[in-house]
């Protein structure tokens, strides 16, 4: 049956989603709070309350992203602006119709869940979006994920995108137009996201991300997949870094306000945050080392996503990853005591570029020149651990993201990587590149991975001026400005190729990583200015 609007939130009628082409619904629950939500997913056995009162939940098969399940709808009025290759892949009108044709079939007789949300802190710039889920708790993450509206805002909401999850659903591969029984269809000129097939919650945020990602460039903001924090005198910092490096962690400092620990713009007025939660990958979380986000998981109102629990205590084992690596914590950004009420900070002062390195051989921390700030953006350097992810061998992985958010890019690279040069010139700031993986040796030799301690400080002294006086000395393998002392740092700490009792090894090591670097940049070097390529790095 429908349910009528109240002013108590709980449902709304189906005529606020037949202008979209759903109908036929069984009920709608229109905007449920954070209670309700859990009322609904705890009744359908969608999840299990666990100790401290977070909702912990299983993903299936899905874990993570589908990269090579998503697609963008290929029209005319955005087929010259897209990067099409692995990434940026085509649907055809017809398929993304059909499609569509199924999902809203499959709706019909289901109860529905809907939460309008804004995605974007400044107003000049946000997007109204609704999230139509088949299952509670995709709605509550929705609802921790994006910023939400006033009552007020509530009832003239009108959505830019919709964004319909509906994990039940499964595609039939080819047939369909896609590459298997999940699906990520992106259409801009309908304005509309269709997701099935993976129960996995990140595919609703990082849609959304890649939309802002495409359509904000056209209006001068420069989207970016960071965190970004701000302290007392307004000076606000951005970290780029991958899944593993330290991002959400680091911009989590008790000293400053976190602004949001993943998606951001950069606009004529200054950063803002996309979201109004956090995402953090909680696998291994220390109540010592992140006691801030460890706190998230033990709280009401958290979605927790394939965290194993003891079933009788409903004890979390954080450490345990039976399930995945990618366990994650969804929570709404004031769980962070320190979080801004605003989402909004000047232009940053630092750009701070995160990489884990597990070859060992980059510097702790070094300082960019613009030019070096491009190419590394471009790059968009991590190294992957052996053993943390599926069909992994013994040795580190490098990987390289343009832009440290490669698959939510839709455009081309360079588009991004200018919009940072223009607005370094345009603004100044500092630049600098912070390895938080291994010294003295690769992950393979028994090294270990860096004090998050001396990260911690390093990076205290880069944002509060302390190394701006510091000499630089200049890296023979990889070009960088180290800086020769650090307020409690080891010195020995800042030198890499002195932390490895095997100099010639390290030489060895740094020379080979340099090669990937330099054949990792082949795809740029005609589309970037000279002093660029020469800022760039190469094999001896």
């Amino acid at each position: 049956m429908e349910a009528m609007l109240g002013k108590n939130g709980v449902a709304s009628s189906s005529e606020h989603l037949r202008l979209q082409g759903l109908d036929n619904l069984r009920s709608i629950h229109w905007n449920l709070s954070a209670p309700a939500l859990y009322q609904e997913a705890i009744r359908r056995n969608e999840g299990t309350v666990t100790i401290g009162g977070a909702l912990t939940v299983t993903t299936g098969v899905h874990t993570g992203r589908s990269p090579k399940d998503k697609f963008i709808v290929d029209t005319p009025s955005i087929h010259d602006q897209i990067d099409w290759g692995n990434v940026n892949r085509p649907i055809s009108e017809e398929n993304f119709d059909a499609m569509f044709q199924k999902v809203t079939a499959y709706l019909q007789g289901r109860d529905v869940f809907v939460q309008d949300c804004f995605a974007g802190a400044d107003p000049t710039y946000r997007l109204n979006v609704r999230v139509i889920t088949e299952s509670a708790w995709p709605n509550l993450f929705a609802r921790n994920m994006f910023i939400r509206p006033t009552p007020e805002q509530k009832e003239a909401f009108q959505p830019d995108f919709t964004v319909i999850h509906v994990p039940g659903l499964k595609a039939a591969g080819t047939a369909d137009g896609v590459n298997s029984e999940t699906f990520i269809l992106v259409n801009f000129d309908k304005k509309m996201v269709l997701i099935g097939g993976s129960h996995y919650a990140g595919e609703i945020k990082k849609s959304i991300f890649g939309i802002l990602n495409y359509l904000l460039p056209d209006r001068d903001v420069m989207p970016m997949h960071c965190s970004a924090n701000v302290g007392s005198n307004g000076d606000s910092a951005i970290f780029f870094g991958l899944s593993g490096t330290g991002k959400t962690t680091l911009s989590a400092d008790k000293s400053r306000i976190l602004i949001g620990d993943d998606e951001h713009g950069w606009s004529k007025n200054g950063i803002f945050n996309f979201e109004g939660g956090c995402y953090a990958k909680v696998i291994n979380l220390s109540e010592e080392a992140e006691p801030e986000i460890y706190a998230t998981t033990h709280r009401f109102g958290t979605v927790l996503e394939n965290v194993i629990f003891e079933p009788s205590s409903r004890q979390l084992h954080l450490s345990d990853k039976s399930l995945t690596e990618n366990t994650r914590a969804c929570y709404p950004l004031e769980f962070i005591e320190n979080a801004s009420s605003t989402g909004i900070a000047d232009h940053p002062k630092n750009i701070v570029l995160l990489a884990a390195d597990a070859f060992g051989v980059l510097p702790p921390i070094s300082k960019l020149t613009p030019e070096q700030a491009m190419y590394h953006f471009l790059s968009g350097y991590t190294a992957r651990v052996a053993g943390t992810e599926k069909g992994m061998g013994s040795q580190p992985e490098a990987t390289f993201s343009t832009c440290f958010g490669g698959p939510f890019m839709p455009r081309r690279p360079t588009v991004y990587g200018q919009m940072l040069r223009d607005r370094l010139a345009r603004h100044g700031g500092s630049c600098w590149l912070v390895n938080t993986g291994w010294s003295g040796g690769s992950v393979g030799d028994g090294a270990e991975r860096m004090k998050i301690g001396y990260t911690r400080a390093m990076l205290r002294a880069a944002l509060n001026g302390n190394l701006d006086a510091t000499s630089l000395n200049s890296d023979n393998c990889f070009g960088l400005g180290i800086p020769d002392a650090c307020p409690e740092v080891p010195p020995e700490i800042l030198q890499p190729r002195k932390a490895w009792s095997d100099p010639k090894r390290y030489d060895s090591v740094a020379n080979d990583l340099c090669g990937r670097f330099e054949n990792n940049f082949q795809q740029f070097v005609d589309h970037v200015d000279k002093d660029v390529l020469a800022a760039g790095i190469s094999a001896s």
